[in-house]
Order: C-alpha cells, then sequence, then structure tokens
C-alpha cells in the first residue's frame, strides 16, 4: 500500500511504512477491522505497545455465520442488519456484508450463508447485488457442498415477477450442490409479517449448523458501537415545510414541486445522493370515497395486531389506498365472486393484471366490481401504508440544516374520479409551517468519488435531476478541482427545464462544466437523454477513460435500461468492442464504483 504524498497525516515515514508493511495484501474485511481496532483505540486516547485481544479474532469461514444483502432502497440492508445483531447477540460470529462487497473467492469455503435480496425492475437484482448474481450464475461459480443457506427475498407483488432475484438465488445455490437451512421465504411489501418469523428460523438453524464443540468464546467488542440516530423509519422526525414551489410552467402537463424542509433539532444528516423517507398520508376526500363505496363506518373502532383505532384512521394513516396489489385483489375477487377477476389473476394473465395494477386503485376495484367488506376484513386485507424515498436536492455544506426535495405530484381524473398520489399530493398540498414526517434514507451506492480531482457524468431526466443538483452544490463547497457534465431531459424546454436559472448560473460560474438537453416534444422526432448520450458518444468515453465516475437517476423501467443500452453502444463503437466485451467494462466501471445508479 502506498499512501500519496499530498495526505496530511501525522505518521512519521518510518511509521507510514511500517503500515504500509501491515496492511499490505489484506482484504476489505480485514481492513474494515483494522480502521475499527484503530477508531476503538483512538476513542480510549491511549495505544498498547502489544495488542492481544482474547476472543476478538477473525474466525474461521467455518466456523462464522455469514450475512450478505443486496438493497435498493434500504429494506433489505435493514433486515440483515437486525438478522446480524441477532446472531451477535446469540453469541454467533457474525460478519455482514454488502453484495458487492463480499469477496467471491471465499465463496467456496463459506459454510453458513444468509442472503436477504431485493428484486427491482422486470425481475432484476439491485445494483449492488449484480456482480454477486453475475458470479453465481456464471461458469466460474464453484461447487458448494461444504455451504448451508438460506434466502429471503423482497419484492413487491405488484409487479409479474415478484421476488424474482431471491428466488433465482435460491435455486442457482441449489444447482451448486448447497443445502438449505430452510426454505426460501418471499417478503411483500408488508416485510415484517414474513420477515420476522423468517429470522427467527434462520438464526435458529444456523446456530444449530454452527454449534462448536466447546463453548462460545466471549467476543469483547474493539469499539463501542455508534449510538443510534434519536431519529429513523419507525421515529421520524417532524420536519417543518419551509417552501412548497411550483418549478414547471404553466401549460405543463407535470406539477413539479421543488420543496424545502428544516431539519434543525432532528439529529439527522445526509450526504449528496442520500434519499429522504416521507410517511405519507392519504387523502381525507379518498378515505371518505372508500368508506361511502363499502357503506362502512369511519368511525367504527378497528383492533388489528394488537392495536385498536377508529377505521378512519387505519385508512387515512395506516393503510395503502394509492397502490393496489396482487393479494388485495384476489381477496375481492373472492368476495365479490367476479369471474372476470379470477381470469386475470391465472398465470397466463400477468400483463392484463400488472396493467389493473399500475392504473387502478383500491377504491376503482371497490367501484368495478362491487362487494361487502367488514370493517375488520379490510384492514386485515390492505397492505400497511409504507413511506416514499425521494432523493435529496441539496448539500447540507450549501443550505444547512435544511433537505430539498424535487417531487413529482401525481393527481389525475379517471372515469371514477379525482385520484392522487399519497406522499406526493400530501407535499404539494401542504402549506408551509405544517409538519411532515421524515427521516434519512442512506445510500451508500451513490456517492461522489472521494477524489474531488475526478469528473463526474450525472444523467437524470425528469425528477432524476434531484440528487445532481445536491451534487453539484456539494463539489463547489468542497472546492473539487473535477469537471461535473449534466445531461438533462424532459418533454418541453419552455415549460419543463427544471432548475434552469440554477443551472445556466452554475454554467456562467464554473460550478458545471457542461450541460446537454434533451427535450422530447420541442420537435417532430422524439429526442431523449440516450440520443444526446450518442451523440455525445466520443466525448463520453474519452471522459470514462479518463476516470470520470458516471451517475444515472430516474425511471427504472425505461429510461435506465435505454441509458444502459446507449452506453453499451457507445463503449463498444469507441473502445473497440464487442457488446459483450462493452457489457463487462460498464460492469467494472459499477464493481468500482465508477457507474452508480438510483434507479425506481
Amino acid at each position: 500500500m502506498s499512501v500519496p504524498a499530498a495526505l496530511a497525516t501525522p505518521l512519521s515515514e518510518d511509521r507510514l511504512a511500517a503500515l504500509a508493511r501491515v496492511t499490505d495484501g489484506l482484504d476489505a474485511h480485514a481492513l474494515w477491522w483494522l480502521s475499527g481496532y484503530a477508531a476503538g483505540l483512538a476513542s480510549r486516547g491511549a495505544v498498547p505497545a502489544a495488542v492481544a485481544p482474547t476472543g476478538a479474532a477473525e474466525p474461521m469461514p467455518g466456523a462464522r455465520l455469514t450475512v450478505v444483502y443486496g438493497s435498493q432502497t434500504g429494506n433489505a440492508k435493514r433486515v440483515a442488519e437486525r438478522l446480524a445483531a441477532q446472531g451477535e447477540a446469540a453469541g454467533l460470529a457474525v460478519r455482514l456484508l454488502r453484495a458487492d462487497a463480499y469477496p467471491l473467492r471465499e465463496l467456496k469455503d463459506e459454510r453458513a450463508l444468509c442472503l436477504v435480496i431485493s428484486t427491482q425492475g422486470d425481475g432484476d437484482p439491485p445494483d449492488d447485488a449484480r456482480g454477486f448474481v453475475e458470479f453465481l450464475s456464471g461458469k466460474r461459480a464453484p461447487e458448494l457442498k461444504q455451504l448451508r443457506y438460506a434466502v429471503l427475498g423482497l419484492g413487491d407483488s405488484s409487479y409479474p415477477q415478484f421476488c424474482a432475484a431471491g428466488r433465482k438465488l435460491d435455486e442457482r445455490l441449489a444447482e451448486l450442490g448447497a443445502t438449505r437451512l430452510l426454505a426460501r421465504a418471499d417478503a411483500d411489501l408488508d416485510i415484517d409479517s414474513v420477515a420476522a418469523p423468517w429470522l427467527e428460523q434462520a438464526l435458529a438453524k444456523a446456530k444449530e449448523a454452527l454449534k462448536p464443540a466447546a463453548p462460545l468464546a466471549t467476543v469483547t467488542p474493539l469499539r463501542p458501537l455508534p449510538a443510534a440516530p434519536a431519529h429513523g423509519r419507525e421515529a421520524p422526525f417532524a420536519a417543518e415545510l419551509l417552501l412548497n414551489q411550483r418549478i414547471t410552467g404553466r401549460g405543463s402537463a407535470k406539477d413539479i414541486r421543488h420543496i424545502e424542509l428544516s431539519l434543525e433539532g432532528s439529529g439527522l444528516h445526509y450526504e449528496p445522493g442520500d434519499a429522504l423517507g416521507v410517511w405519507p398520508a392519504n387523502p381525507p376526500a379518498l378515505v371518505q370515497a372508500v368508506l361511502e363505496a363499502l357503506r362502512l363506518d369511519g368511525g367504527a373502532m378497528v383492533e388489528h395486531g394488537g392495536e385498536a383505532l377508529p377505521l378512519r384512521q387505519w385508512l387515512g394513516e395506516k393503510r395503502e389506498l394509492t397502490r393496489l396489489a396482487r393479494p388485495f385483489v384476489a381477496r375481492h375477487a373472492a368476495h365479490a365472486r367476479s369471474d372476470e377477476l379470477n381470469r386475470l389473476l391465472a398465470p397466463d394473465r400477468q400483463a392484463d393484471l400488472a396493467r389493473l395494477l399500475g392504473e387502478a386503485q383500491v377504491l376503482d376495484l371497490l367501484l368495478r366490481h362491487p362487494a361487502a367488506w367488514s370493517a375488520e376484513e379490510l384492514v386485515a386485507a390492505l397492505r400497511p401504508l409504507t413511506p416514499r424515498l425521494y432523493s435529496i436536492a441539496s448539500s447540507r455544506k450549501h443550505v444547512g440544516d435544511e433537505a430539498h426535495l424535487t417531487v413529482a405530484h401525481l393527481e389525475y381524473v379517471n372515469a371514477h374520479g379525482r385520484r392522487w398520489g399519497a406522499a406526493s399530493h400530501l407535499l404539494a398540498a401542504s402549506a408551509e409551517g405544517a409538519r411532515l414526517r421524515v427521516y434519512v434514507e442512506p445510500n451508500e451506492r451513490f456517492r461522489l468519488p472521494a477524489d474531488g480531482g475526478r469528473d463526474v457524468i450525472m444523467i437524470g431526466p425528469g425528477t432524476g435531476v434531484a440528487p445532481f443538483r445536491g451534487f453539484v452544490q456539494e463539489r463547489a463547497a468542497v472546492g473539487a478541482r473535477g469537471r461535473n457534465w449534466l445531461l438533462f431531459g424532459n418533454p418541453h424546454f419552455r415549460t419543463d427545464f427544471l432548475y434552469q436559472v440554477e443551472w445556466q448560473q452554475a454554467l456562467k460560474d464554473g460550478r458545471l462544466h457542461r450541460l446537454d438537453l434533451a427535450f422530447s416534444r420541442d420537435q417532430a422526432h422524439k429526442v431523449y437523454v440516450q440520443d444526446r448520450l450518442r451523440d455525445r458518444g466520443r466525448e463520453l468515453f474519452d471522459w470514462l477513460e479518463d476516470g470520470a465516475h458516471l451517475y444515472v437517476c430516474g425511471d427504472a423501467a425505461r429510461m435506465a435500461k435505454d441509458v444502459h443500452a446507449a452506453l453499451r453502444e457507445i463503449v463498444a463503437a469507441h473502445g473497440g468492442k464487442s457488446a459483450e466485451d462493452a457489457e463487462g467494462y460498464l460492469n467494472a466501471l459499477q464493481q468500482q464504483g465508477r457507474y452508480a445508479r438510483d434507479v425506481y
């Protein structure tokens, strides 16, 4: 290991050389261990001459439980952290790794492995697990006859490929000779109803599989665990709304809001690339319409899961009404005795079901297929209301104790009346001074380069531009020397150029070095950001070859796939590579942390 001369250090040359000898050849896990140990020594203010911690040495792979997660929005990470914490509390040696940090060469030696993985898009693994999944799926994957494993898949049953990533991993590990500790479980958005019993069973099976011949050693932590923040997903902060401003022009088909929230006194911190979780509430008019459609009393007390609340409060604050899910369609088909709905649930009608789930809300289903529900049955059948994540559009170094968001307000009229998105409507309809329940969702996969001299390429059409506003603010605040290139697209220049004045000023000030625009409806043929990428292919490839970091934010279903295809074409054309090698080039960038996506 070499230490750059420009890096300030309190160590002498002799000590730097000794440090280089100690760390030479250590893998990522060992380096993290070493950094934690050093932090623990620093916190005590003294460093002993010789160190021989008992019970704290890295266990052999056969004596530990490895927990690996692949997470797009943080849910899989939270579940994996719970499993790791419970394992440690039970006396197991546990290591917890994000999938892209897992040393693949060690897989052949693993004895107990638990995988928690989400599914995104059309059955795809999260970005941080792509390399892990590709390795397991490929010819280089070793036989794993010694491995005992368990898989928990997380997903959304509204999508046809529900928990497909977890299912594929589970089947592939079995093909490689591994033995299941317990059957795979698939969790819908109501994660805990499936995850909690799976965690309990997985831990019990892991303890049995790892049962040592002698009593487990007592493990002394090398450093105190960081205190949990006062506010998080289950204990959100009531943030004051400082500004709610529409930033699309008159005549635009889109209602995009710039939202500013105060985090003063919350203790919440975020980095550019993180998201803000917003706990929504269903619009009162929608709640009332559901009550009227089912002829139910909103004041009736309903007990569910040990909690008793009026039905109106359940529907307004605790249950999903704006997102329709397959399990509820199935339950309603039984209540309504609907042959039409039952046919829609058949395996060969997945596309039609997906269309219904994407276009209709709970109220639409109730009106199209009338049926009787009791208040208790309805609360039990509806999915729990979940927070919505929005990419943070600001840098704390620039805005202080605030978090800015760029929010597309979902509001439309269908054959049955007006419909809204739960969180976007809450944000858009709230007046300045209102309090909104929020928390920070870290996104370690979407970080600016540590080296401020690196160039960055940011591709963010529509509200996908949000994190890049924070990126540019951050880079200016820290005096980063690297260049910033933004590619932005939307339907019309005149009405949909989000943050136009800010970007133009950033160009003038030198905070933004290049801006390419794609307004798809301003000419006879549609032009998208992927078309601009192809137009600028030579320059883009040169930036990448010079070490630039590449970021994509926005729609996963179409935009992100089209952009990835364009990038592959650019690398093939300007790098003289085959399509397969170009894909490998992009995969390598991703593994190096130089190609990051925040897609939804």
